[in-house]
């Protein structure tokens, strides 16, 4: 006959034990599908880390360099341009062409792994409205090499065509919105990364790049490097009355990225001449 024997404490406290580290065990599974959700990272000081692909032209300005006033005007011709990405989804190009918007730049692609998917309405979308347009790639040097981007960018939107209406593609290269400033690189392994970018993006296309930085990061990051401005045109980025201060090497800048919070959508800028210079340098 089968004995029964009462429940003992330790009994009872092994159930219990079990229960405790199935509690445990699912609070833990919580936590690691909240840090894996796409946004939920953090970088070592707290701040929320953005998904990769969502960097976009000019992320870091705002925050390193602060937001300013609106040009000041003044005699020279100039030329209004925008600059676009996904955060802009499909935009009303007529809208920005009847506010006198008559060039822009389309971000194509970002590292070697993401695509700007509005890409073809933006890119393809300025030109049918009669804009000189052109494509940029937002630079990610702690992921691969220069030479891997630049034909990343090359194979996905980012050639060029002698058409005059094709401006030749831009680098951005500016704050890493995913962690370190200069992306873990000394100032020399820097300037070596983005030289393998533009000579790679020549060899492609047979056009020189077109230089997206802000002076604060390029001195910062390139050790403040002067061997670039004779060959490659300077789009600088300060949202203030005027370009300001230049990276070394530049004696003019090209284009000028004024603000952030355009009047219809997109960051606006400023090519430094008129439409006609906008045109010289589609056509090289």
């Amino acid at each position: 006959m089968p004995v029964h024997r009462p429940r003992t404490a330790r009994t009872r406290t092994a159930r219990s034990g079990h229960s405790a580290a199935g509690v445990l065990l699912a609070v833990l599974s919580a936590l690691a599908l909240l840090v894996a959700l796409p946004g939920a990272a953090q970088s070592a000081d707290g701040d929320d880390i953005p998904p990769r692909g969502s960097a976009r032209m000019g992320q870091g300005v705002i925050e390193h360099d602060g937001q300013g006033g609106r040009p000041s005007g003044g005699d020279a011709a100039q030329t209004e341009g925008v600059d676009v990405s996904s955060h802009q989804g499909n935009v009303n190009w007529s809208a920005l062409w009847n506010s006198g918007v008559r060039w822009a730049y389309v971000k194509a692609t970002e590292s070697t792994s993401y695509r700007n998917p509005y890409f073809a309405q933006q890119y393809n979308g300025s030109y049918n409205i009669g804009m000189i347009r052109g494509a940029y790639h937002f630079a990610t040097p702690d992921t691969s090499s220069g030479a891997a981007q630049a034909n990343y960018f090359v194979d996905n939107g980012g050639g060029w065509s002698r058409d005059g209406k094709t401006l030749p593609g831009a680098l951005d290269i500016e704050w890493n919105p995913y962690g370190a400033a200069c992306f873990g690189k000394s100032q020399s392994a820097m300037v070596s990364w983005i030289q393998d970018f533009l000579n790679t993006y020549r060899a492609r296309t047979g056009r020189d790049a077109v230089i997206y930085t802000a002076t604060t990061w390029w001195k910062q990051c390139t050790g403040n490097y002067g061997g670039f401005g004779s060959a490659h045109p300077l789009w600088i980025a300060r949202y203030n009355t005027s370009p300001g201060e230049l990276p070394a090497g530049w004696g003019f800048h090209t284009m000028w990225q004024y603000t952030s919070s355009g009047p219809i959508v997109g960051d606006h800028n400023k090519f430094n001449g008129a439409y006609d210079r906008v045109q010289a340098l589609a056509n090289g």
